[in-house]
């Protein structure tokens, strides 16, 4: 009111009006500038190569270009700018890898005041390594539970003869021993979350609604199936499973390894799923989003974790872990592309179909 007196007191009466609407609509402009994006699906992908469009791609570009966003957001805190669609519903995202930075990113994201992310749905979509018994090369994971590598070690060579592996919980005395605290194990300070379950009816819902998407499978695939015995899953034909993901700040590869990765996942879930897919982000992600969950930031039930394989995690028959860990990962197109598909036709039905799934999670 004293603003209003004040302009009326020195300003001719039309005039002094015209300055109020002009206010009025300043204000009003400042206010829709601050509303914050109503972000309904988050996909985040870990890294990119080179050029967002046109090159060589990473994770990131199947969806830059199979969505055609042209839209760049700059994302200060992160370490690659974001793309939004037209209606700012979608954003797409690199992390970085590994850990450290993923969980950053995400954080990061997540308090961004420019993004309402309270409903959006969240998802992980990259390439990893696979158990060869499993799936094939080309496969698509969706994850039940994600679990961490936070560990005690001691080297295999000054360890008990018949310990399988030097990792084992940092609760516990030995591998393969469940325990969460007491004995003469560090108590319950330590804070390890260790095992993240996904939204069990989500994972459902997106395993069944992607069983009839047509995956890709070059011929180039043939060379990798002819390594293993026709008996053996890794020689069939690229698919959308379900299991357990495995992320670990170290890039590992063999026999052994995948050994300790099948008991590791099936030890921290109590049996409930089994090692499918291994990378270096996800477990730092989930712990991220459980975090933002608590503080009401996002609904941490939304979550989907895909990944899809670039590679096995051992060695095939013939050759040693050293041989086969440098060969290169001639089924990295293959994933990215894969991927995508799968990933793309979960987003697209959240997104289209936001008067159901806006309000009530699948």
């Amino acid at each position: 009111m004293k603003l209003i007196s004040f302009v009326q007191q020195i300003m001719p009466p039309a005039f002094s009006m015209g300055c109020l609407a002009a206010l009025a609509l300043t204000t009003a402009s400042a206010k829709a500038k601050e509303q914050p994006w109503d972000i309904r699906a988050v996909v985040l992908t870990t890294y990119e190569i080179g050029e967002d469009t046109g090159d060589r791609a990473g994770e990131f570009q199947p969806w830059i270009e199979g969505e055609h966003l042209t839209e760049k957001v700059p994302f200060p805190l992160g370490i690659h700018p974001i793309y939004t669609d037209a209606q700012h519903h979608l954003l797409v995202v690199v992390t970085g890898t590994p850990i450290a930075s993923a969980t950053t990113s995400v954080m990061a994201l997540a308090t961004d005041p420019r993004f309402d992310l309270r409903h959006a749905y969240w998802m992980v979509d990259g390439i990893s390594g696979f158990d060869p018994t499993v799936a094939s090369v080309g496969s698509v994971s969706i994850a039940d539970y994600v679990v961490g590598d936070i560990t005690r070690y001691i080297d295999k060579r000054e360890a008990p003869k018949e310990w399988p592996y030097g990792y084992f919980m940092i609760t516990a005395q030995k591998p393969n021993q469940y325990a969460l605290s007491g004995g003469d194990a560090p108590d319950g300070s330590i804070q390890h979350n260790n095992a993240f379950q996904l939204n069990s009816s989500l994972v459902h819902w997106a395993y069944d609604l992607t069983q009839t998407v047509t995956l890709s499978d070059p011929p180039q695939l043939e060379a990798q199936r002819k390594l293993y015995k026709p008996t053996d899953i890794a020689a069939g034909r690229p698919a959308v499973v379900t299991g357990g993901d495995f992320g670990s700040d170290t890039f590992w590869h063999g026999k052994i390894m995948t050994g300790f990765a099948r008991d590791w996942v099936h030890l921290l879930t109590q049996g409930k799923s089994h090692f499918v897919s291994s990378d270096m982000e996800d477990s730092g992600i989930l712990e991220a989003l459980t975090r933002l969950g608590q503080a009401g930031r996002v609904d941490s039930s939304r979550v989907l974790v895909l990944r899809s394989a670039s590679n096995y995690t051992e060695q095939p028959h013939g050759m040693t872990a050293v041989q086969s860990m440098n060969s290169g990962y001639d089924g990295e197109k293959v994933a990215l592309d894969n991927g995508y598909r799968v990933g793309s036709r979960i987003i697209h039905e959240l997104l289209q179909h936001w008067d159901k799934f806006g309000t009530r999670t699948p």
